[in-house]
């Protein structure tokens, strides 16, 4: 039996302490000022157990996390048609970046970069009657939660600075591989990623994929093997030219985003979350790549 407790503080006390914390991403205002000795980690067993430690439960902006959770309504609703719009290989690139959307007509390499999730969010605004109020529902319903909410700060802040998405946005739809006015997809990608959450609240949310398809109500939101592909995605894309890395010196599925969260998972045991506002140098938090690589070192718990 795993004392997950004990394995938890002595990840948090080995990172509260580490003299490089890394540098908070300063591109989108809102964030520049979170404090970046903010750390916290939560680990919920597939069996109902949880674990919290730090600032477990501090709200924090969940950016390109909120990518999975739109990627997977997204299949709920047009199932294996979403791949005719984005592919699935990893990009090498940074999250943002262009160059291969042009080279590849408009075909973004995967849903978890910029482009590719703004064709996501192309396909909830067809598809959703109200898209920002039901794609809220939609993550309150996978948590049981009904407190998450968006913060218009941080949406506006992105829309004043979101150049290279609007770049993106336009370069999709000169391709024709966006059927909803620019405007209207970028106003709701930039409420998707100002979603507000805990470490505790995204590790609800994404339990779903570590138990094949049912939430904590038991209620199935994907298939099996809907699951499992969304799975494999995380693994190959969820940290953008990092991705590698990741899946070498950590071994799960999981997503990174510029707010300093990280969420990943095993899937039939457990899903974890840490924050920790400090970015290494492709973008992910540098405390939370560090405390997976330990989490799954000392658990021994891993796909590998």
């Amino acid at each position: 039996m795993q004392n997950y407790k004990a394995i938890l503080e002595e990840i948090y006390t080995d990172g509260i302490n580490a003299i490089d914390k890394g540098t908070v991403a300063s591109y989108i205002p809102e964030l520049a000022h979170i404090d970046k000795n903010n750390f916290g980690i939560h680990l919920k067993t597939i069996d109902g157990i949880e674990y919290g430690v730090g600032d477990f439960n501090t709200p924090f902006s969940i950016q390109s996390i909120s990518k999975v959770l739109a990627l997977s309504k997204a299949m709920a609703l047009i199932g294996e048609s979403v791949w005719e719009r984005v592919d699935v290989e990893p990009s090498g690139h940074p999250f943002n970046q262009l160059a291969l959307l042009e080279l590849e007509n408009g075909i973004p390499r995967n849903p978890l970069i910029n482009s590719g999730a703004i064709v996501i969010a192309d396909i909830l605004l067809t598809h959703l009657k109200n898209p920002k109020e039901d794609f809220l529902n939609y993550v309150r319903e996978l948590t049981g939660d009904t407190n998450i909410n968006y913060n218009l700060e941080v949406a506006q802040s992105e829309k004043n600075t979101g150049y290279k998405n609007f770049a993106a946005a336009n370069l999709l739809k000169s391709f024709k591989n966006l059927t909803n006015p620019v405007d209207a997809v970028l106003e709701f990608y930039f409420h998707q990623c100002s979603l507000e959450m805990t470490c505790a609240q995204v590790s609800n949310a994404f339990f779903f994929l570590a138990n094949k398809g049912y939430c904590l109500t038991n209620t199935a939101h994907l298939t099996k093997t809907q699951a499992k592909r969304i799975n494999a995605i995380m693994l190959t894309c969820g940290f953008y030219d990092e991705a590698g890395e990741f899946a070498f010196e950590v071994g799960l599925p999981g997503k990174s985003g510029v707010g300093g969260g990280i969420v990943a998972l095993l899937p039939d045991n457990y899903v974890i979350t840490t924050w920790s506002p400090g970015l290494n140098k492709k973008g992910n938090s540098k405390l939370g790549m560090l405390a997976l690589e330990q989490f799954t070192t000392k658990t021994k718990l891993s796909i590998f």
